[in-house]
């Protein structure tokens, strides 16, 4: 068996990776020109905080109709159709305008990419056993780091030094990015087996062990159709702590290059896209080491709890730091906990459902956890009017984040299963 997985994470892995770092890229790029489009298309700073965030909406209407279609027609079509449906509306994202043309395209974006991360996380255990599931998420997973780090460095240098023929450098970003989305979308339909049975690349006698496996771990789930699925009251407590993970995420994500920016005193560029890169470094070094041993220990519930814990606690260390070094410290803390805990955290639905089930439980997660990154924002906002204070907004979301971690601490007292 651990030859034939060795075999998957070769033929598979790679290309997932980069998938899902264009998939963070292309969702969290306004975050470096936030300042740009706010003059340019004089978007207020609540109108930057619901549009950042509507982007989740459009992706939880059609998270679980995309998941659902994803079972049924493979990923070799739908994962590509995303891919390419999303790069389309990124290079629109230059057609910014005003407030309203914000709002709609990064609503259509939303909608676009919606079933992307659930239909890897469902396509991922069509190929890899339990005991190997972690690992392979965690490869996956190491998209979002990657992408921040590079991206923060890439994007810098566009906006520092893209021409002014034609379009401005906020614009180029939007177009360079989307195209290359669109060219691996393409590339990915080629290159994709959506089962174990499609890939060219695995003996029969492979096919055959890995499949046995398989369905040898399907048959100690229950079977849930999508509907009893959808109303399980298990996979709604997962909702709740995915919705608290992505809070923290998204709370972080998007204003990140601002915050370094006024640590500095400068314009958001290459510098600020360096230091912004940092947190997302020390993520990608901590992420294989820390989904490796939640495998080897077979504890990812408690891996679980320790990781958002430490992202909550770090956050709101963070609040009430003065010094960039020592706020860089605590973010990257942090981003080890939210970025760390969502390969771990997709283990345990998985354990429990299959089919169908499956299918339409991890897109219900998916979809309305990620809501979590459109309550950030809007949620950080509100807080800071409210009580006047710049502090309120992350304290607010590490308040909420916080009752992520009590879920999880029920969840591994009240279901045995769940290990």
């Amino acid at each position: 068996m651990e030859k034939i997985v060795n075999k998957m994470y070769l033929k598979i892995m790679p290309l997932i990776l980069l998938m899902f770092c264009l998939a963070m890229l292309d969702r969290s790029n306004i975050a470096y020109v936030k300042d740009y489009i706010e003059i340019d298309a004089g978007i207020s700073k609540a109108a930057y905080a619901l549009g950042a965030g509507i982007f989740f909406i459009g992706y939880a209407i059609f998270e679980i109709p995309s998941n659902l279609l994803l079972h049924k027609l493979g990923a070799k079509i739908w994962l590509s159709r995303i891919m390419i449906t999303w790069g389309l509306v990124c290079m629109a994202m230059i057609y910014i305008k005003d407030e309203t043309s914000f709002y709609i395209l990064r609503f259509l974006l939303g909608l676009s990419e919606a079933g992307f991360s659930p239909g890897v996380i469902l396509y991922l255990s069509y190929f890899f056993p339990t005991i190997y599931r972690s690992k392979a998420y965690g490869f996956y997973q190491l998209g979002a780091p990657l992408a921040l780090m590079l991206g923060g460095v890439i994007t810098g240098a566009i906006l520092d030094y893209a021409p002014s023929v034609w379009f401005k450098n906020w614009q180029w970003m939007f177009i360079i990015q989307g195209a290359i989305t669109v060219i691996v979308g393409f590339y990915a339909y080629f290159k994709l087996a959506s089962k174990p049975e499609d890939a060219k690349w695995l003996s029969e006698e492979e096919k055959a062990i890995l499949i046995a496996e398989l369905e040898k771990e399907q048959n100690n789930k229950e079977e849930l159709n999508s509907s009893k699925a959808l109303s399980s009251i298990i996979v709604w407590k997962f909702v709740l702590v995915y919705f608290a993970i992505q809070l923290s995420v998204y709370g972080v994500l998007f204003y990140l290059p601002t915050q370094v920016s006024h640590f500095l005193g400068t314009n958001v560029g290459l510098k600020v896209g360096i230091i912004s890169a940092i947190p997302w470094a020390v993520v990608l070094i901590a992420l294989p080491i820390i989904t490796s041993y939640a495998d080897k220990l077979r504890a990812w519930s408690s891996f679980s709890i320790a990781l958002l814990l430490l992202a909550v606690v770090s956050m709101f260390l963070s609040v009430f730091i003065n010094s960039l070094a020592l706020f860089i410290l605590f973010i990257s803390l942090a981003a080890v906990g939210f970025i760390a805990i969502q390969p771990i955290f997709w283990n345990l639905p998985t354990q429990i459902l299959k089919g169908t089930g499956a299918a339409a439980g991890i897109a219900l997660i998916g979809a309305l956890g990620n809501l979590g990154g459109f309550v950030a924002p809007n949620l950080k906002n509100y807080a800071e009017s409210q009580f006047n204070s710049s502090y309120a907004g992350l304290i607010a979301l590490c308040l909420v984040a916080f009752l992520g971690v009590l879920m999880l601490i029920h969840l591994k007292k009240s279901y045995t299963n769940i290990k």
